[in-house]
C-alpha cells in the first residue's frame, strides 16, 4: 500500500518550486516573479503535494469572506490519484478556518478532466468568460467561472 501525498504550506521560498511545477503542468507558464507577486500579496497562501518528489500546487487568496483558487496543477505522470482532490481539500479547509463564506475558481471550458474533478469537489458553474485562456495553438477557450459554497 502507498502513502498518500503530503501536503506542505508554500511561500516565497518555495517560488522556484511552484514555477517549476506550473510549468510543467500548464502550457503557459508563470514565472518566478509571477509566483513573488502573488505569494506576496495580503491573503495569498500555497500548499504543495510530494510524493516524495513535488508533483502538484495550489496558490489561493482570500479577500473579504470570499477565496479564489488562482491556480491549481497537478504534473501529467500524477493526475488521477488523487492529489488534486488532496489540494482542493486543503484549500477549503484553510479557506473555511479563515472565515471564507465560498471559493471561486475558474477552469478552461475544453478541460472536461477538471471540470469533472471540481464538480465532484461540489463546484458548480456561475458565469463564463468568453476566450479568456489563449492556447497554444492560436486559439481561445472561455473560461468557467465556478464556485462552492463552504457554509450552507
Amino acid at each position: 500500500m502507498t502513502a498518500g501525498p503530503v501536503l506542505q504550506p508554500a511561500g516565497i521560498a518555495h517560488v522556484e518550486v511552484l514555477a517549476a511545477l506550473h510549468g510543467a503542468s500548464f502550457a503557459e507558464a508563470w514565472t518566478v516573479e509571477t509566483m513573488v507577486g502573488l505569494l506576496d500579496g495580503n491573503g495569498s497562501f500555497a500548499f504543495i503535494a510530494t510524493n516524495p518528489d513535488p508533483v502538484g500546487f495550489v496558490i489561493a487568496r482570500l479577500t473579504v469572506g470570499e477565496g479564489e483558487i488562482l491556480s491549481i496543477g497537478v504534473l501529467p505522470s500524477a493526475r488521477g490519484t488523487g492529489i488534486g482532490r488532496a489540494l482542493l481539500s486543503a484549500v477549503t479547509r484553510r479557506m473555511a478556518g479563515q472565515g471564507a463564506e465560498m471559493l471561486f475558481l475558474e477552469v478552461a471550458e475544453t478541460n472536461q478532466a477538471a471540470r469533472a474533478l471540481y464538480q465532484g469537489f461540489g463546484f458548480v458553474p456561475v458565469g463564463r468568460r468568453k476566450n479568456y485562456y489563449d492556447n497554444p495553438d492560436g486559439t481561445h477557450d472561455d473560461a468557467i467561472v465556478m464556485r462552492r459554497d463552504l457554509f450552507v
